[in-house]
């Protein structure tokens, strides 16, 4: 279950972020992307393997390349399955360095953190609030640092926990600004996407 948790959340992150790149809304097809992903968990659990969910890598590599066709990517993966089934192909990708390995992911992670950035700025959010700067300080630090929560013997890992104390803490923040009338309701507070982000417009300033 704490898996399964963690890859909804990845998975919603990815969609959102590929709409971003795309300049389109593609929250109303989470739910089939999450239903593909099910799928694919069965059938991987079927053959022994383990839950599988999308690859943030791969949303780096749109950002690098522009490249959005869906077909390029059937093609790619495709190949990736075929090239998976030879060994001499496995032994050449191992040989590669970890550091020439290293330094792709830490570009292509960069990347996907740079579209969060994206969507926060084209969303203004407004981070002179307090529940923002919490809400967005807490679950990036959980995140990053990939902090663990052990419950008897189920371990949740840092994506799971990030977004679950992104949710709590935006709203319970959201709530004592509201008893305190420190801070006004959120116009976008019915809409989950916001809510879990913290995504709220700034006042406009008056000129």
């Amino acid at each position: 279950m704490p898996v399964v948790l963690a890859l909804v959340a990845e998975n919603v992150g990815h969609v959102k972020g590929v709409g971003q790149l795309t300049g389109r809304d593609l929250t109303p097809l989470t739910g089939r992307a999450l239903f593909a992903d099910g799928i694919s968990t069965v059938l991987a659990g079927i053959g022994g393997g383990s839950a599988t969910t999308t690859y943030g890598e791969n949303i780096g590599v749109m950002a690098a390349t522009r490249v959005f066709s869906t077909a390029a990517y059937w093609v790619a993966a495709i190949a990736a399955v075929l090239l998976g089934l030879s060994p001499r192909i496995g032994a050449v990708i191992s040989s590669v360095p970890a550091g020439v390995l290293g330094g792709a992911t830490t570009a292509l992670y960069g990347l996907i953190g740079i579209i969060g950035i994206r969507i926060w700025v084209e969303n203004r959010v407004d981070f002179s609030k307090p529940k923002n700067q919490l809400t967005a300080g807490i679950a990036l630090i959980i995140g990053i640092a990939d902090f663990t929560f052990r419950f008897g013997q189920a371990s949740f890992g840092g994506i799971i926990v990030g977004t679950i104390a992104a949710i709590v803490v935006y709203h319970v923040m959201d709530v004592i600004g509201r008893v305190r009338g420190t801070d006004e309701p959120s116009t976008e507070a019915a809409d989950p996407a916001h809510a879990a982000t913290g995504a709220v417009p700034a006042e406009p300033r008056a000129d």
